[in-house]
């Protein structure tokens, strides 16, 4: 009999435990069917971003302000979003939800990107009118300012949560990113803000410099492998210690393997988009079924069993997580050195 792959995440019930994250692919209703059909247990719309929404509601009181004295129907020529990184202002994205509401059977999760409150609290009540089973927000912040504090940073944060999760009905996550000085202590915060999930990690776009031009270049790069290791250390330290808060890796992941990986270390879900853009949404059938594999070949029935064998509350030698292994592993290179 093949194991049951059937997880909970941000209370929703899913098939599997694989979801393609927020791409700007994930616009297309077209690709959004093929990844379902591939497996996909949900998908995560790409991000409306605080910078779209600020842009049509300034580009709608500059109108309003020329027609002030026209006709009233002038007002039908006012544009009816301001068009996006991804091409979609927030009225379209309104229109996204709802159209892959309809196409879909799994859950649609949209994600919100910013890092103030401004209209946040009134753009995720229409996200969440519109149907999205779920809202992601991607808190994607690069501290420029000298004088901001790692505390002023977190309090935002915790205010923008507290206020999103009072306004709508359905499930809030938050998609973190690793340079917090304390994640453990922050992801119990965000819990009790109403957090009902926690993303890790988000990635923050990191520029090259281009010696030919003296330019910088901010052109996206997919994930490789070697970036699963830091969401899988804290996924681990998190397994079972959070209350209610779901828990999802994401970055890193490309093979069926590293599926496994983030559920022993305590995942409820893993996310991918990188090896999709790559391979295309076929891929995702390949990581069901090897995830599935896995399983039979190791007699697990559910993934209740398997999730978080590896954790930290779970583990036999917890030292594997803190200082003591550092300080091991320097050890061992060095004698094989």
């Amino acid at each position: 009999m093949k194991p049951s792959l059937a997880t909970r995440y941000l209370g929703l019930e899913l098939r599997n435990p694989l979801i393609a994250s927020a791409s700007p692919l994930n616009a297309d209703l077209n690709h959004l069917r093929r990844l379902e059909d591939a497996g996909a247990a949900a998908v995560v719309l790409p991000s409306l971003f605080q910078e779209q929404i600020e842009a049509e509601l300034e580009a709608h009181e500059t109108m309003m302000g020329a027609q002030a004295n026209a006709s009233p129907e002038a007002q039908s020529y006012f544009p009816a979003s301001v068009q996006g990184p991804y091409g979609l202002g927030p009225h379209l994205y309104l229109e996204l939800i709802r159209g892959a509401r309809e196409a879909l059977d799994i859950p649609v999760i949209a994600s919100l990107n910013g890092s103030t409150l401004t209209g946040w609290t009134e753009h995720a009540g229409l996200i969440a009118e519109a149907g999205a089973s779920a809202i992601e927000l991607n808190m994607y912040h690069i501290p420029t300012d000298l004088a901001e504090t790692g505390q002023d940073i977190e309090a935002r944060s915790l205010d923008i949560v507290a206020a999103v999760c009072g306004c709508v009905d359905v499930p809030v996550s938050v998609k973190l990113t690793p340079y917090l000085s304390a994640v453990g202590h922050f992801a119990t915060e965000l819990q009790a803000a109403g957090a009902a999930g926690l993303v890790l990690f988000n990635r923050l776009m990191e520029p090259d410099i281009d010696l030919h031009r003296m330019k910088l270049v901010d052109a996206p790069h997919l994930s490789t492998q070697a970036e699963l290791r830091l969401p899988l250390l804290w996924t681990a330290i998190l397994a079972g210690r959070l209350q209610t808060a779901s828990l999802a890796v994401s970055s890193g992941v490309g093979t069926a393997q590293d599926v496994v990986k983030g559920l022993l270390a305590g995942a409820d879900v893993v996310m991918t988009t990188s090896t999709i853009l790559r391979a295309g949404p076929g891929e995702m059938a390949r990581l069901v079924s090897g995830l599935q594999d896995w399983m039979q070949a190791r007699e697990f029935a559910g993934i209740g069993q398997m999730r978080g064998i590896m954790s930290w509350q779970r583990s036999r030698d917890r030292t594997a997580y803190t200082r003591a292994n550092y300080l091991r592993i320097l050890h061992n290179y060095a004698v094989l050195g």
